[in-house]
């Protein structure tokens, strides 16, 4: 659920000011040894965001994988690669997904039936991957048009939009069980202790572990060093403020030590886990100025008319879907905060103004 909308929003301040201690692996099998016991490889993925960081933990006589790559036969592959070639027979102990979306939860059916192992998620992550994760439903419920419509897209573009999610490849099988984790719990892989830091607003329950003893962060997509992670709003709840659960999990997260050293899903392990935390929500601050000043200027817009105001360059139909949810964030944000006006005028459509 990562792309170039991704890309997009990295032009918000750039992340020099972070350090990178180990040059990445290639997405070929190879891994960086992070600490004894915990492996960094990469699996490859055929679109923009090419890539994503999986870890793997020693757990007793095997390994822990934590999140998956796609559901595809190339990862099914160059997993059956890792565990026959690189760590050479030993077994796979568990599946440990940090949320449901497909780049990091896709393999878990493959690995569950192929190894034989438990899947570990929290409720909330494990529940969105069963029953939402696949491709829209046809015909699309009429709340769901009505949502768009509200938002200022006509018929023909949603049409576009969803037909676009309708063919995407990547929608994995869904996993039949998993074992819960909790917010807080201390989870035992190995000779080291993981506790559960919550994330929500990127998706509904995301888990991060963080091992105190060696100040590191398994940070998912909660944290990433120069693209920031797509906070949206859906038809599902169409009056959902995630924007202030995002920025609320920054905040838990600003709770750990400064020199944590963050593995992160995409792009580089590093330092700098406070800045790289500042950046965001200053990022996002600089979003909501934007909407603001726009609004100053043109006195109403629907969210539809607002997304080229934060996403000016957009590369198709899937983009400008995930833009849309991203810019009603933040608009929902504000408007249920008081900052601005929503009023249906000119049929369904809402117009947003400042107050």
């Amino acid at each position: 659920m990562d792309n170039a909308v991704a890309q997009e929003r990295a032009r918000a301040k750039p992340a020099d000011v972070l350090r990178y201690p180990f040059e990445p692996p290639k997405p070929d099998g190879s891994h960086v040894e992070i600490v004894p016991g915990l492996l960094w490889l990469r699996m490859p993925m055929p679109m923009t965001l090419d890539h994503i960081n999986v870890y793997l933990l020693r757990d007793g006589e095997g390994w822990a994988v934590v999140d998956t790559g796609l559901g595809i036969p190339s990862t099914f592959e160059l997993w059956e690669k890792i565990f026959t070639e690189k760590l050479a027979g030993q077994p796979l102990t568990r599946v440990i997904c940090t949320h449901c979306h497909y780049d990091h939860a896709g393999a878990a059916h493959w690995l569950q039936e192929r190894f034989g192992v438990p899947l570990l998620m929290t409720y909330g992550e494990f529940m969105m991957l069963r029953s939402l994760m696949g491709p829209p439903p046809d015909p699309l419920p009429q709340s769901h048009r009505d949502f768009y419509a509200r938002a200022g897209v006509t018929d023909e573009e949603l049409d576009h939009m969803v037909g676009a999610m309708r063919k995407d490849p990547f929608m994995p099988k869904p996993p039949s069980s998993y074992q819960r984790i909790r917010s807080g719990e201390v989870l035992q892989v190995g000779e080291r202790q993981w506790r559960i830091v919550l994330g929500e607003g990127h998706s509904p329950e995301h888990a991060c572990l963080y091992c105190e003893e060696d100040g590191i962060l398994l940070a998912g997509d909660q944290v990433l060093p120069r693209i920031t992670s797509n906070v949206m709003v859906s038809p599902i709840e169409p009056e959902g403020n995630p924007l202030k659960d995002w920025l609320a999990s920054l905040q838990r997260l600003h709770s750990l030590p400064a020199d944590t050293l963050v593995l992160p899903s995409h792009q580089g392990v590093f330092y700098g886990l406070h800045e790289r935390l500042d950046q965001i929500r200053e990022h996002h601050g600089q979003q909501f100025d934007l909407l603001k000043s726009h609004l100053q200027q043109v006195g109403r817009a629907s969210a539809a008319e607002l997304v080229p105001v934060l996403f000016p360059k957009l590369r198709g139909p899937v983009d400008r879907l995930m833009a849309l949810g991203e810019t009603m964030a933040h608009l929902n944000l504000l408007y249920l905060a008081g900052e601005l006006s929503r009023q249906s005028r000119e049929g369904k459509i809402a117009y947003f103004s400042l107050t």
